[in-house]
């Protein structure tokens, strides 16, 4: 894991191993001064040698101002370096969840990916910063401190080494609980994150339903299970101040006392008692910088596994290896197609699915809630890769293309509706981002979404909110179908798209599809059999599986679950899955 992470250091590398250098060149001048002190009032104060005083003072100055500069440059690389590792994590998770399948990105939540990328991160840079001065600094300051107060007087070291045994006992009966706590804060961070998430994003469901008691019962116990946790992890961080407290006045007191003696006894000066009340003031600093370091690695050990969970994570979409650069035609075919989510039930959705689509064919596709109509044609444009068979375009089996060449040439017009924060040409030149404002207007034509365009002030440069708040579902649904005819593809699909748009909007966007762009083959997904009734032919899915395929006509005379669809939507007997549930 750690080498893992590492990697991601780039060109911040420089900075990381200087920091360190100057973090224990920093603590070696610390480790100085007492010692200078010592020689302050055993050469200077005793003998009365104000020579001697102004030296050494001078010496004492200097050590203290060249530790002053080393402590600001290791502060100065220490920032440089994590705030630019954090940066660089960041971005290696993003570009590597952009290459996710859907596959992948049904094993995380939006919430965990977002903390992962945020909090998560936050804490392994700060611990990364930790790592590289206080974890140098400590230990230096620690081993130096002891060296020399075993040069003053090897016994009383004896003291510093009892408080050193007694705080890591002390230490490691905190941490070792407070990893797995901390590793569960994390999860609680993802469910928060979770609740105010969905609450944001369908926050006008919850006022319609009036629903807002209820989101804040469920945020607010969010909100107490990760307090529990954090208190659970603090109230055992507690005893860390005082058993440093205890350390500090017992060593003091026993240095006291044997020290005093020692004095009395002419064992060791004045200056070099003063020299090691100094020593063990920088000996249980650096252990109480040490046990605030493991605080922070506990922190960060959840955190780093979490971040390296997404970095290790690989798509499920295997890079062809001498893929194809070109898609001859809009040609489709299905062979013995059989599919299932792998995070899923573990049930296939699609059975023995066999069919062919001819290049600039119309093929509409219907069925009741379930039947995995939008399962079927993701298999198209690769979002997801077949179990068994293959699924085949232009005569190419879709898994030999090259992914971008693919996609480009199969557009989709999603079930779910998403437009960005941007104008309307904005939104529309995702389809093609070099496109004319001229090409922007006939695609948008096409789609009947100049209709209310033009109605706009600001026209094409109308600004569109995050999630396309500021339209109505049939305008969203529109720009998104222009968007996608931007594209010029081979393959247009239409997942159930023209649902928010009234009947005689849908059929002139079938009309204009029909006219406008003959030799691009058309999938619409619909509900509605009108929309599909003019289809060359329909496709009818069932649990998986097809029932039939046909003209209109042809399905009206043979085939059962069409004629309930049929019936119930021309004779008022209800919507499709009623119907057909009740049969």
């Amino acid at each position: 894991m750690i080498k893992k992470l590492a990697s991601h250091l780039g060109e911040y590398k420089r900075a990381s191993i200087l920091t360190p250098i100057f973090s224990a060149l920093e603590a070696i001048m610390d480790v100085l001064l007492p010692l200078l002190m010592a020689f302050i009032i055993d050469e200077g104060i005793s003998k009365g040698d104000m020579g001697a005083i102004l030296r050494y003072g001078l010496l004492t100055f200097l050590v203290a101002t060249i530790a002053l500069l080393l402590g600001i440059l290791a502060g100065h690389f220490a920032a440089e370096a994590s705030s630019g590792f954090a940066g660089n994590l960041r971005e290696a998770m993003y570009a590597n969840i952009q290459n996710f399948s859907f596959s992948n990105i049904d094993k995380f939540s939006t919430a965990g990916l977002v903390t992962r990328m945020t909090t998560d991160v936050t804490n392994l840079q700060n611990a990364f910063q930790m790592i590289m001065r206080m974890c140098v600094r400590a230990p230096v300051h620690l081993i130096f401190a002891l060296i020399m107060a075993c040069i003053i007087n090897v016994h009383l070291t004896g003291i510093f080494v009892v408080a050193i045994i007694f705080l890591v006992a002390v230490l490691a009966g905190i941490m070792i609980p407070t990893f797995k706590i901390f590793d569960r804060v994390f999860k609680s961070y993802d469910a928060l994150n979770a609740s105010v998430q969905e609450n944001v994003t369908a926050i006008r469901v919850v006022k319609s339903f009036v629903r807002e008691t209820f989101e804040n019962e469920k945020y607010k116990k969010a909100c107490e299970h990760l307090y529990q946790q954090f208190v659970r992890a603090e109230s055992r961080l507690s005893f860390n101040n005082p058993a440093m407290l205890t350390a500090v006045y017992g060593c003091n007191l026993a240095l006291s006392w044997f020290g005093a003696h020692y004095v009395l006894n002419g064992v060791i000066t004045t200056g070099q008692l003063n020299a090691l009340f100094g020593y063990v003031m920088n000996i249980l600093m650096s252990l109480m910088m040490l046990s605030m370091a493991f605080v922070m690695l506990s922190m960060s050990a959840a955190s780093a596994k979490r971040i390296v969970e997404v970095l290790d994570e690989k798509t499920d979409l295997l890079p062809a290896e001498k893929p194809v650069e070109q898609v001859k035609d809009g040609g489709i075919e299905f062979n013995h197609v059989t599919f299932k989510y792998k995070h899923g039930t573990g049930r296939p959705v699609l059975n023995d699915i066999n069919f062919t689509i001819k290049p600039g064919e119309t093929i509409g596709i219907i069925g009741g809630t379930g039947s995995a109509k939008s399962s079927l044609v993701q298999l198209i444009p690769r979002l997801y890769d077949v179990d068994t068979g293959s699924v085949k375009l232009g005569g190419v089996d879709v898994r030999e293309y090259d992914m971008d060449v693919l996609r480009r040439e199969v557009s989709m017009v999603l079930q779910k509706n998403v437009l960005f924060s941007g104008t309307i040409l904005d939104n529309l030149r995702w389809g093609d981002e070099n496109a004319t404002e001229e090409e922007c207007m006939r695609a948008a034509k096409l789609a009947c979404a100049d209709e209310f365009i033009e109605r706009f002030p600001d026209k094409y440069n109308t600004w569109i909110e995050q999630g396309g708040s500021n339209v109505s579902g049939g305008q969203k649904q529109r720009l998104t179908i222009a968007r996608a005819l931007l594209r010029k593809p081979k393959v247009l699909i239409l997942d159930d798209s023209t649902s928010a748009v009234d009947t005689a909007t849908d059929a002139k966007i079938r009309r204009a599809f029909r006219e406008e762009i003959p030799n691009t083959t058309k999938i619409i997904i619909a509900q509605r059999v009108s929309s599909v009734q003019d289809a060359d032919r329909i496709l009818v899915l069932d649990e998986g599986r097809i029932d039939g395929i046909g003209t209109h006509e042809e399905l009206l005379a043979t085939n059962k679950i069409y004629q309930e669809v049929y019936h119930s939507q021309t004779q008022g007997g209800g919507d499709f899955d009623k119907q057909g549930g009740e049969q």
